[in-house]
């Protein structure tokens, strides 16, 4: 050293370092660097991390005396513990340097080069500079060496067990055992040291066990799961001690293949990924080779009975993973089966989004793509099966066809996408009888068939599907060879399937079922017993809450009721309920199946008189009122109850007030027919409901509750997105959220005073309908007809039509329809003999009888208000308009019709007009708009040439206190109108109006950029609206597949917040029309009281109106308009 440097410091800044290998290849918890000062002192670094590249960055500072000895030792050190250290750990690299050498570079960094590991010099990065002074300036701490027993001893068993690593002798792994077990019994439980003691020696052992060099790898796990013990969450060595009981059991499996280590090698990875950042070598290097390892050992296993072991790996598999396809399609498998078992929607929703993304991250030339499209195709078609959703179905077929269309004849997987294919084109015929779907699904499963001779594992499964194939075209077309083919096939299906077989009861309650058919046909005894017979032996084998015991009560019933219908034995019919009864309460089915079941049970219960035919009814509502709140938008729920149309189901709600009526109980009839007609309606209202009274019991559950239904309200979407996965994702979301109204809306039902919220109306609830004047209530049943009259107060009155059927009503139906087009053709002058026929047929056989108890019974006064509720044929007939046209008996004049008797309004439901009367406030500062729109946007209809006029008309007639605003032309858009119906109380519109009969939500009025539909009404809250005057076509008839709902514009309007709404029955003459519109306005606006306009005068000046212009107008346009509320 020269001796202008003494008395000097040198400042040595440890930068880097990079090739930093262990050579024992154990785990490093971090490296850092160690100067020998002198004999007795030490310089260390800060313990720093490895990189995945196997560097360091330090940037530690030491400022030491040149004045001692010249020369310095300098270690690279490996350190397996982050917190308390036991010993120095590895040396990585040892190096003797001197002073001058590290002065010798200036004030440049430079890198110093260590002896090889592992075929790779490691180095380090410094830099080394001259100080004046040598204070603490740097924070610099020079440790003593203390010359502790079990250090030294620690240290010397890493330098054995390194040894043992590079040099593979077995006595050097032997004393590194031997040094570690004597450090450990120094250590007893509770030192400090006692963790890393165990480690190191659990270390050691299990190279051995891997080298094939020692078999304890029990003892072994144990030692790294007692460190892991002592090294909870939080510790800073808990990941590497997670990390070492991985090592051990993967060790372990890699010899024994013991399933339960690897599933705990997933687990204890899902818990050691989040503590392990990107970019170190811990991380990159062993982590995620071992996770990698795990996940397709886990995979590979193909164990669908964890389903939480597949989660955790799925969990292991982000996205851009390469095992993540394959992790979601075990998953979903694994979701179905469950599905399978329990009949949890949330689970086969899960299998579907599993599902639908292995497909999207499988690229079509993927050999596992067929497998993702298969599966995913059978979970959506099990979805239609559980709920009904048509368009689950078609995507069912098509992803079907798309796996088919990868699968050419040779491929494994052929046979079972045939005989899958086959299936959804037999669910395709039930739904639409197509008999092409049916044959061709024939075709495909005889294909996969051929596929599988005898002796191949999935025969007995291709036998019992074609089976079921025949059985369906023999139920259709009544070919007896279907059917005995098929029974010898389940029959060849069920010598396959041994008696644990987990599909064997499929084939026993399917071949029932064919036994049955057979029965009815040639009436064997025998076929019948044996069908009975399966059945009862499928239940015992199935656990209570299986979805599939459904289908065994299911032929269970229909084998008694095929033998009561032969037989009559009265034991059968009861068994035969009782079975329907278990089926449409069973909990685990989907709701579509229960709910067949209980529409057959009222007509089966109906056809042979049965007593349970009320309760089968009642079953049905309730099934059919929670399948339709699993719906997320008013589209879909109407799609969903149109969908049991095939099943006869549009007539229950008549055809249980029928029933009810049939059983005495008027009381029930009116709740029976309530609940049924208006579900559509009740499912969106109860969104809607008023909270006064709850709020002044409850305010924070009445905010709860408003704040939920608000949000339900914002997720069920009125469009069906095109994007399947996105669909399914809202579906899920309204699930959620509908759990969560529901259940506070439970917590509100056991407040006191609020037991029934949102429950269907008892008769005391309904009755407050009637407080301003009667409602009649028309029901057409194929099996009764009859009004029932509910009073303001007290019992209700049975009318029954004892002359008047079901097909008479639809037949008067027709006539009305073809004389109303009849009339339109004729010129104004011009007498509606035929349409005066139809009416007089109207007031003798309907009317008069209800006029009669009303002024008898009732004592109901002239000129009073009734409301009239007519369901099914009911509906397309002018009831209002009933008339004699004919002269007094005694020459005195002519007789009354029933307008001149009673002023007429129409509610769609009770409930309807409750809610309309429940939010009328007294309104101080109306505002009236006027849209007319008599220029449509193409395709929606000719030019109107007097609507300008009509709106013109009706701005001279509104008082002028009263706030007027109208759009026409190019303002009376579809927004602007949707805007100005919420905005303002009172509205008439002017435009071309047409009802959409099979698709009554697109009905629509038209406007100069695109329609405003009923579904626009409806989602468009006006709370503070009043009064509609609907100066359209088609604007006050319903549709024709569920008549009942009485879906349409007027009705709608009312349920977006009109409370009074005066709409149209058919075609209106823009030309005549405004006659009318003149006389009614003229009467509504005429004396009023302080300025104020009242809605509920509607009724009264449209009966005045109709009055007024009967020489102006011709007959079917004065009977054209009706009003509609309060």
């Amino acid at each position: 050293m020269p001796d202008s440097l003494e008395g000097q410091c040198i400042r040595l800044e440890v930068i880097s370092g990079k090739n930093l290998k262990v050579r024992s290849w154990r785990i490093p918890a971090g490296i850092y660097i160690s100067i020998h000062v002198d004999s007795r002192r030490r310089w260390k670094s800060a313990v720093r991390v490895l990189s995945s590249d196997e560097s360091v960055a330090w940037g530690d500072t030491v400022t030491l005396s040149l004045d001692a000895s010249p020369e310095l030792s300098l270690d690279i050190m490996a350190s397996f513990e982050l917190g308390r250290m036991l010993g120095n750990g590895e040396v990585v690299g040892k190096l003797e340097t001197s002073w001058d050498e590290l002065l010798n570079h200036g004030d440049e960094h430079f890198d110093l080069s260590f002896p090889p590991v592992r075929g790779v010099h490691p180095s380090l990065t410094l830099k080394a500079t001259v100080v004046c002074a040598c204070g603490d300036q740097d924070g610099t701490r020079i440790d003593s060496i203390v010359d502790c027993d079990i250090a030294r001893d620690t240290d010397t068993g890493h330098a054995l067990f390194a040894q043992y690593v590079t040099g593979k002798r077995v006595s050097d792994l032997n004393d590194a055992v031997e040094q570690f077990q004597f450090v450990l019994d120094q250590c007893p439980v509770g030192h400090p040291d006692y963790a890393a003691a165990l480690a190191n020696l659990a270390w050691a052992r299990l190279e051995g066990y891997i080298r094939r060099d020692r078999q304890d790898i029990d003892s072994t796990t144990s030692l790294f799961r007692d460190a892991l013990a002592l090294r909870p969450q939080g510790h800073p060595d808990h990941p590497l001690s997670l990390y070492s009981v991985i090592r051990a059991l993967i060790s372990r499996y890699s010899n024994e293949s013991t399933v339960a280590n690897i599933h705990e090698c997933a687990q204890l990875h899902s818990k050691l990924l989040p503590l392990c950042p990107e970019g170190t070598y811990f991380r990159s290097i062993d982590v995620d080779s071992t996770v990698n390892y795990v996940i397709r050992e886990c995979l590979v296993l193909q164990d669908a009975s964890n389903e939480g072991i597949l989660r955790v790996v799925l969990e292991l598999c982000p996205f851009g993973h390469q095992c993540r396809p394959h992790a979601l399609g075990q998953l979903a498998q694994t979701v179905e089966a469950l599905f399978d078992q329990h009949g949890s929607a949330d689970d086969l929703e899960e299998s579907i989004q599993l599902g639908r993304e292995a497909v999207s991250l499988c690229p079509e030339e993927h050999p596992s793509r067929v497998a993702y499209l298969h599966n995913l195709a059978f979970s959506i078609g099990s979805r239609f099966d559980h709920q009904g959703k048509s368009h689950d179905l078609d995507e069912s077929i098509s992803l079907y066809e798309q796996a088919l269309h990868l699968c050419p004849v040779g491929h494994e997987a052929r046979d079972k996408l045939l005989d899958n294919l086959g299936g959804a084109l037999l669910d395709r015929f039930n739904q639409q009888r197509d008999i092409d779907d049916i044959n061709k699904a024939i075709s495909l499963r005889r294909e996969a068939l051929e596929l599988n001779p005898p002796g191949l594992p999935n025969r007995d499964t291709i036998l019992a599907d074609l089976a079921s194939a025949l059985k369906t075209r023999f139920d259709k077309s009544h070919i007896n060879e279907d059917l005995n083919e098929a029974i010898d096939l389940y029959r060849e299906s069920l010598r396959l399937r041994s008696h644990d077989h987990p599909r064997r009861h499929v084939t026993l309650f399917n071949l029932s079922g064919a036994l049955c058919a057979l029965f009815t046909e040639n009436q064997n005894n025998e076929d019948v017993e044996e069908a009975i017979n399966l059945c009862q032996e499928t239940l015992a084998t199935l656990p209570p809450l299986h979805p599939e015991r459904f289908f065994s009560y299911m032929q269970l019933r229909g084998a008694y009721l095929s033998r009561y219908q032969i037989q009559d034995n009265p034991t059968d019919l009861s068994l035969a309920v009782e079975n329907f009864r278990l089926a449409s309460n069973h909990p685990t089915q989907g709701f579509p199946e229960r709910i067949k079941e209980a529409i057959n049970w009222t007509l089966a219960a109906e056809k042979h008189g049965h007593a349970s035919a009320l309760e089968a009814y009642k079953t049905y509502f309730e099934l059919l009122g929670r399948h339709l709140s699993t719906r997320s938008s008013i589209v879909a729920r109407r799609e969903a109850t149109a969908a049991f149309r095939r099943a006869r189901a549009a007539a229950l709600p008549v055809d249980a007030a029928s029933c009810a009526i049939r059983r005495g109980n008027l009381r029930e009839a009116i709740e029976l027919v309530e609940q049924g007609r208006g579900q559509q309606w009740s499912m969106a209202s109860r969104l809607r409901t008023p909270l006064e009274d709850l709020e002044s019991t409850n305010p924070d559950l009445a905010h709860r509750f408003s704040q939920l239904s608000q949000h339900l309200s914002d997720v069920q979407g009125s469009v069906v997105s095109a994007d399947r996965a996105a669909a399914d994702q809202a579906a899920m979301e309204y699930r959620r959220r509908t759990t969560e109204w529901e259940a506070v809306v439970a917590e509100i039902r056991d407040v006191h005073g609020f037991s029934r919220f949102l429950l269907p109306p008892l008769y005391e609830d309904l009755q407050a309908a009637a407080r301003d004047g009667p409602v009649i209530i028309l029901i057409a049943s194929k099996y009764s007809c009859n009004a029932i009259i509910v009073p303001t107060s007290g019992e209700p009155h049975h009318l029954p039509f004892q002359s008047l059927t079901l097909s008479d009503l639809n037949m008067l139906k027709e006539d009305f329809a073809r004389e109303i087009h009849h009339a339109t053709l004729m010129g104004p002058k011009e007498p509606r003999k035929d349409l005066r026929v139809l009416l007089r047929k109207i007031w003798d056989g309907i009317m008069l009888p209800i006029v009669n108890v009303l002024k008898h019974d009732l004592k109901l006064r002239r000129r009073s208000r009734i409301w009239l509720c007519p369901t099914a044929a009911f509906t397309s007939i002018p009831l209002h308009a009933a008339h004699p046209f004919r002269t007094k008996a005694d020459r005195s004049g002519r007789e009354q019709s029933l307008e001149d008797i009673y002023i007429c309004s129409y509610t769609p439901t009770l409930s309807a007009l409750i809610r309309s009367r429940q939010t009328m406030k007294i309104c101080l500062t109306p505002s009236f708009v006027a849209i007319a729109q008599g220029q449509p946007g193409a395709g929606q209809g000719t030019v109107l040439a007097t609507v300008d006029s009509e709106l013109e008309l009706v701005h001279k007639l509104v008082p002028p206190n009263v706030k007027f605003t109208y759009l026409s032309g190019g303002e009376a858009t579809q927004a602007g109108a949707l805007e100005a119906l919420q905005c303002n109380t009172w509205a008439h519109l002017a435009c071309h109006g047409k009802q959409d009969r099979q698709q009554p939500y697109n009905s629509r009025f038209a406007m100069r950029d695109k329609p405003l539909t009923l579904l626009d009404i409806m989602e468009n809250n006006a709370p503070q609206a009043e009064f509609a005057f609907l100066s359209a076509c088609h604007t006050a008839v319903g549709d024709e597949e569920t008549p009942d709902e009485v879906i349409h514009l007027a009705a709608g309007l009312q349920f977006s917040g009109f409370k009074s709404v005066i709409g149209t029955l058919w075609v209106v003459d823009d030309a005549v029309a405004k006659h009318v519109v003149e006389a009614f306005y003229g009467h509504m606006f005429k004396d009023l009281k302080e300025d104020v306009i009242d809605c509920t005068k509607a009724a009264s000046s449209l009966n005045h109106a109709t009055c007024a212009v009967t020489n102006k107008v011709p007959l079917e346009q004065r009977i054209v308009f009706i009003h509609i509320g309060v």
